[in-house]
């Protein structure tokens, strides 16, 4: 091992279409990444030649892309993907089997799926000249049916997710508290709940939480909401990345999480920054976040990035091939109807949605240099996506002098004590250099 090694990451690629040419801006985002050792990106659609059944739920869209679209990955230069996100199972567990069976076809390091838990939340590692990394790879947006089954000396195991459970509570007033019990005895909300508590088939809980339907609620002179992450997934992680610990240089924890706080997508729920902290603490060298299309902050930790969010690296979700009959019944289409025509009605013509918020089509790529499981220089490289250009158009990263990327995560990363300079075009952060932590709830710009 070398005593220096780089880094460079981005967030989701939701890949749908082949590159239509290797051009100048292709050329100048390759350049970037392949600066690095370990080239990383999030891949948020299943990968296969329709092997898959489309899922009774998906993660918004249907994301699935034919295998021959890893080949533009490995183009950009990644050689690391994670792929436990809310889209992993768009397409059942074939259609898991189907992608995973492509990504090993490719080469590529890949984990946070597989055929049972041990599979899905194993480190995979990259043999680098510079040193062996592994990768652990979680996500805490899913539907409860994607999560992995440990496998038993009498029971298979179930395919799915690594997954990354959360805790949350809703503190009101007692006057608040009150009015939510009339509430429940009066419209029977809690009824089944009562009902499989007298008959033995849930536990009544006796710490002071009420349930409300599904939601928890406390007894608390201020009102708000608290997440924690779920302590049995916690311990999980921790005892893989102990294990990575032993058998590698390096450790990389991915995270998938759309989960914000006050409502504000730029903000990481409470619980996410605990993980990302309690996963430095346990050895890993640093954590990457992605999900909610857009960035948040970055914060260094015990001189270790948390990358709250990357955002979009590749953004091509209105240009699935097809989409099955739930996407159109969601929105009153008949079987007349076509893929256009149900990307329309979403997004009402292009006046709601994803397309109408330039913060989607604005990321950055980090790439960072660590010596001796230290940070000594990470750099920021501003990225835009084609926001205003037609679907078919948009969704390809291009290098941006664009200043404002860099100007609104400076503010997000303020909270943390991160300071961001930007130098020509670049964002730099220098381990020297702290600023004093402010409290941030939303951001304008």
């Amino acid at each position: 091992m070398q005593d220096m090694i780089t880094f460079a990451a981005t967030g989701d690629s939701f890949i749908t279409r082949k590159l239509p040419a290797k051009n100048k801006s292709y050329k100048e985002i390759a350049d970037i990444i392949n600066q690095a050792d370990f080239r990383f990106t999030n891949l948020e659609v299943t990968l296969h030649q329709n092997e898959g059944i489309p899922g009774a739920v998906s993660g918004g869209t249907w994301a699935m892309g034919s295998p021959e679209l890893l080949s533009d990955l490995r183009n950009y230069g990644f050689n690391t993907l994670a792929w436990a996100n809310n889209h992993t199972l768009d397409y059942s567990i074939d259609g898991l089997k189907a992608t995973e069976k492509y990504l090993n076809q490719s080469g590529f390091v890949h984990a946070g799926a597989g055929q049972n838990m041990a599979y899905a939340s194993e480190p995979r590692y990259l043999e680098a000249e510079t040193g062996r990394v592994a990768l652990i790879s979680a996500t805490s947006t899913f539907h409860e049916s994607w999560v992995a089954g440990e496998q038993r000396p009498d029971m298979i195991g179930r395919p799915g997710i690594n997954p990354l459970r959360y805790n949350t509570i809703h503190q009101i007033t007692s006057e608040n508290m009150n009015t939510l019990k009339k509430i429940a005895s009066a419209t029977y909300i809690n009824a089944t709940q009562e009902l499989s508590i007298k008959e033995g088939f849930r536990l009544r809980r006796n710490d002071g939480i009420y349930s409300f339907g599904e939601y928890l609620f406390e007894e608390s002179n201020e009102e708000g909401q608290s997440t924690t992450p779920d302590e049995q997934d916690m311990k999980r992680i921790i005892r893989s990345i102990k294990q990575a610990k032993r058998q590698a240089h390096y450790i990389i924890v991915s995270i998938h999480a759309h989960e914000m706080r006050k409502g504000e997508k730029e903000l990481p729920a409470q619980f996410l920054e605990e993980f990302a902290r309690v996963c430095i603490d346990e050895g890993a060298h640093a954590v990457i976040g992605h999900g909610p299309h857009v960035l948040r902050g970055i914060e260094i930790y015990k001189n270790r990035p948390i990358f709250y969010s990357l955002g979009n690296f590749i953004f091509q979700n209105d240009t699935v091939p097809y989409l099955p009959t739930d996407f159109y019944e969601k929105y009153q289409l008949s079987h007349t109807d076509n893929v256009a025509d149900a990307l329309d009605k979403r997004s009402k013509n292009n006046t709601i949605g994803f397309g109408i918020n330039h913060k989607i089509w604005e990321s950055v790529i980090p790439v960072w240099t660590m010596e001796k499981g230290e940070l000594i220089e990470l750099k920021l490289y501003p990225v835009e996506l084609g926001y205003g250009k037609d679907r078919y158009e948009r969704g390809w990263p291009v290098l941006s002098d664009n200043q404002d990327i860099l100007l609104r995560l400076a503010k997000l990363s303020e909270p943390y004590g991160t300071k961001i300079n930007i130098e020509g075009n670049i964002g730099v952060i220098r381990l020297n250099e702290k600023i004093t932590v402010t409290k941030i709830d939303r951001i304008f710009l």
